[in-house]
């Protein structure tokens, strides 16, 4: 995607990678509106940032999602930019009783929230001469996370939607990205300084190198062995992987 000259919207966009990416993007001079539930912390994000805009929006609500865009394209009608990027992971059982709000909410905002935020601004979007819609999937798509398993799963059909829907846009002005990112050090379990966590200023800086090259998929290169296990041999890698980490758990506090 061209990185300059845009009005971008981001999902998610007051912390961790959504944050990051509002930043990068607002230093080059778009015009960057972030979207979230937490009015103050969106509050310090715009603070932090002179010239960004926020609005509020609850991702897994379809009637929030069609008041945000109706006011978005109100109010910013050069709107070109999406990038579906909020997300929750919270950890379950797959081989036991998963809490029924907890799986709902996960799939509604993990899944059904970019889904509805697209259908609501797709319209728009390609009126515009040129657009871009960005899903933040994750390389737990290809290899997932068991003890994550509902997360592992939105992300496996978010990525499979965004096939789909790259090649219905094939002909018009609308371009599909996705990033896949590793474990990256940010907030979405907690942030712990995890030695094993990707720095988010370092994905940040890889990951808007790769969306410059037109890359469908931007993957950094850390993350690659997993984006390629897919195969008729990948329940391998996902054991290996699995017993890891329960052998060396995430920590949750």
């Amino acid at each position: 995607m061209q990185l300059t000259d845009n009005t971008i919207l981001i999902t998610g966009g007051a912390s961790g990678i959504g944050r990051g990416l509002a930043e990068a993007f607002h230093k080059l001079g778009n015009t960057v509106i972030i979207a979230g539930r937490r009015k103050a912390l969106l509050d310090e994000v715009t603070q932090a940032n002179p010239g960004m805009h926020a609005i509020e929006l609850d991702i897994a609500s379809a009637a929030s999602i069609q008041r945000a865009a109706a006011q978005l394209t109100r109010d910013f009608p050069k709107l070109n930019v999406l990038i579906n990027n909020a997300g929750i992971m919270p950890f379950d059982d797959a081989a036991g009783e998963i809490d029924e709000d907890t799986m709902l909410a996960t799939v509604g905002t993990n899944l059904l929230g970019p889904i509805r935020m697209t259908s609501a601004l797709v319209g728009h979007l390609k009126q515009q001469p040129r657009a871009t819609i960005i899903n933040n999937t994750s390389v737990l798509a290809y290899v997932p996370l068991a003890a994550t398993a509902v997360y592992s799963a939105t992300k496996a059909a978010l990525h499979s939607y965004t096939l789909s829907q790259r090649f219905m846009l094939r002909d018009t002005s609308v371009r599909l990205q996705e990033i896949a990112p590793p474990w990256v050090n940010t907030d979405l379990i907690v942030k712990s300084d995890d030695p094993r966590a990707m720095p988010l200023a370092a994905f940040i800086e890889q990951t808007m190198a790769a969306l410059a090259s037109d890359k469908e998929e931007v993957v950094v290169e850390s993350a690659l062995p997993m984006r390629n296990n897919a195969g008729p041999n990948e329940h391998a890698l996902v054991n290996e992987f699995n017993a890891y980490i329960a052998a060396n758990p995430i920590p949750v506090q």
